[in-house]
């Protein structure tokens, strides 16, 4: 594991139960906005299921991931939901779920 995924994972646990950041935030978070994808790429490899939310992480339109690493989207959908978030048509209402680091 790189210094970057390890960056990435503990970013994703800051983000509350119940709501939802994008991958664009994370990076900006970690000083460069332009590390969208690599945080994507991070997630998809995440190795801590049940310990790194990665299923709170959605595009920046608050569109679900389609290749979620833990069951695909629809898995991603029911864990969201499970912890209130609402989805409509696999998308997340950005104005009112996002959380700001």
């Amino acid at each position: 594991m790189t210094d970057f995924e390890l960056s990435v994972y503990n970013a994703v646990k800051k983000v509350p139960r119940g709501f939802v950041t994008t991958y664009g935030d994370i990076a900006r978070y970690l000083g460069n906005r332009g590390l969208a994808r690599a945080v994507g790429n991070a997630l998809h490899k995440n190795p801590y299921e049940g310990i790194v939310p990665c299923h709170r992480v959605v595009k920046g339109d608050g569109s679900l991931a389609p290749s979620f690493v833990f069951g695909g989207i629809t898995r991603q959908k029911e864990l969201l939901e499970f912890e209130e978030v609402e989805v409509i048509n696999f998308k997340v209402d950005l104005e009112v779920f996002r959380y700001i680091f």
